[in-house]
């Protein structure tokens, strides 16, 4: 089963997706004119604007939900395997994912605020909305759902439960099952609270992780603030084969560096757009621009903290396939002996300037990456239940739900979850397909929406989102929206 999947996946997680990644972003910069340049002021002015409503969340909170889902164990285990097998040079190529794909999130998260809809009180969208409203394809919307469903649902959570309880049991010789229960405790406490719950959790939880991070990154690199140069100098030859000790890795640098970015900031994936319609705001821009602006919190900021952090204290291996011999990789750089690629690189990089402190970090801060993941992951296939079963107007699908993923969590804490994580990157992988050719189809919304917003700002109006005036149709809750006091 495991030989399967991995067969599927190598065919789901091909280089045609990476390129599809790729050339999305670029084609959305070049038609939104490069939209993560000239709207970077406004993207930080949008961040805190507007308040959380009876039905919806503010922009801020969605912001934190969504980025509870894209700052995970990939910031740190994910960026020391780019370095590993591409080169510092892969750093590089993170960068340019992030840039590029910050046009693609603006338009999946406008998209999804377009077209979202309201249910039991609670506004909910997603690709599997905007899929059936905005295309008229249901077969493929209900396909996007059930996918969602059992990939965030069932298969993910389990994997980010195991990685959280391994990491602090090598920490602090905790037993796995005790973390597992922890975990379930803490997970039901949040989500039988509701999306306000989630919300206010990740609003408090999300900004602290992050900046604490990032400061003990900071401290270290200004500990080595000698080296900084050189760094940044070895990155950008790296890049482009200019560097003589690691050009036998340049056609890796793109490969994981690009495979690493996409995985890490979700762009284009369809994970996010569930949260950003969860916002109450007055035009679907906002959240766009917002939602634009979190790639480059997960990759320009996290991802690169850990890249740097790594790459300053020279705490990290490069492997030179062209010397493979018997499946065998010789080291181009001896920073590291006999160390696993992953979360060990951030763990030494951090002993070099907080001896012993590393690992206790390492383990607090992948524990707190990867349970908001589980968050995260919990009202994505919330929402496409809610998908599913919104004509049937009852919450008990939601309280299965919520006990089903407890069941996984604990089961993934005290078993090892392989196929589980196979099974899983099949699901998002087929999700990141689907929302990126639908977007492509649906684009004109969006970009419609996009000049109706800078139109109105010139103006010096607060921008209000009337479809029908922009001539898309299907986006009902917009009426209602802007006639009444919820706002």
């Amino acid at each position: 089963m495991e030989d399967f999947v991995g067969i599927l996946n190598s065919f789901i997680w091909s280089n045609g997706l990476i390129a599809l990644c790729l050339g999305t972003g670029l084609y959305f910069s070049i038609r939104t004119r490069f939209l993560q340049l000239r709207h970077i002021k406004e993207m930080w002015r949008l961040l805190f604007d507007g308040e959380s409503t009876d039905s919806g969340v503010s922009s801020f909170q969605a912001l934190a939900m969504s980025l509870a889902g894209r700052v995970g164990t990939g910031n740190i285990a994910g960026v020391a395997t780019a370095i590993a097998f591409g080169g510092p040079g892969a750093m590089f190529w993170m960068w340019t994912v992030a840039f590029l794909g910050a046009s693609t999130a603006f338009i999946e998260a406008t998209l999804a605020q377009i077209y979202k809809e309201k249910h039991l009180g609670e506004f909910r969208g997603g690709p599997a909305f905007y899929i059936e409203r905005g295309l008229g394809v249901k077969w493929f919307a209900v396909l996007f759902a059930v996918v969602s469903v059992v990939s965030a649902g069932v298969f993910l959570p389990g994997v980010q439960a195991n990685s959280v309880a391994e990491s602090v049991q090598n920490a602090f010789q905790v037993e796995t099952w005790m973390s597992g229960l922890a975990m379930v405790v803490l997970f039901g406490t949040i989500v039988f609270g509701g999306v306000k719950r989630i919300a206010r959790f990740t609003e408090y939880v999300v900004p602290f992780m992050a900046i604490g991070y990032i400061v003990l990154a900071l401290i270290i690199v200004f500990a080595n603030i000698d080296q900084l140069a050189g760094v940044i100098s070895l990155i950008f030859k790296s890049a482009f084969n200019m560097e003589a000790g690691f050009g036998a890795v340049f056609g890796l640098a793109i490969q994981w560096g690009v495979k690493r970015g996409i995985y890490s900031n979700e762009a284009g994936q369809g994970t996010a757009p569930h949260i950003a319609a969860a916002a109450a705001i007055t035009h679907p821009t906002k959240q766009g621009l917002v939602q634009s602006f979190s790639v480059y919190i997960d990759t320009l900021f996290v991802c690169s903290a850990t890249g740097f952090m790594i790459l300053i204290t020279g705490m990290y291996n490069v492997y030179n396939p062209s010397f493979a011999t018997g499946g065998a990789s010789e080291f181009l750089y001896h920073g590291l002996n006999n160390i696993a690629v992953g979360p060990a690189y951030t763990q030494n990089a951090m002993d070099t300037v907080f001896p012993g402190f590393g690992s206790y970090f390492v383990a607090i801060a992948l524990f707190f990456f990867a349970f908001t993941t589980i968050i995260a992951y919990y009202y994505i296939a919330e929402t496409n239940v809610s998908y599913l079963t919104r004509k049937m107007e009852s919450p008990v699908f939601y309280y299965v739900l919520k006990v089903v993923m407890m069941l996984v969590i604990m089961y993934g804490a005290v078993n090892q979850a392989t196929l589980a994580w196979a099974i899983g990157d099949l699901g998002v992988g087929l999700m990141a397909w689907f929302n990126i050719v639908a977007i492509l189809l649906l684009q004109k919304p969006a970009l419609r929406a996009l000049l109706d917003y800078e139109k109105q700002k010139k103006e010096g109006k607060d921008p209000v989102f009337v479809p029908e005036e922009i001539g898309v149709t299907n986006a009902h809750i917009w009426n209602t929206i802007n006639k009444s006091t919820d706002k």
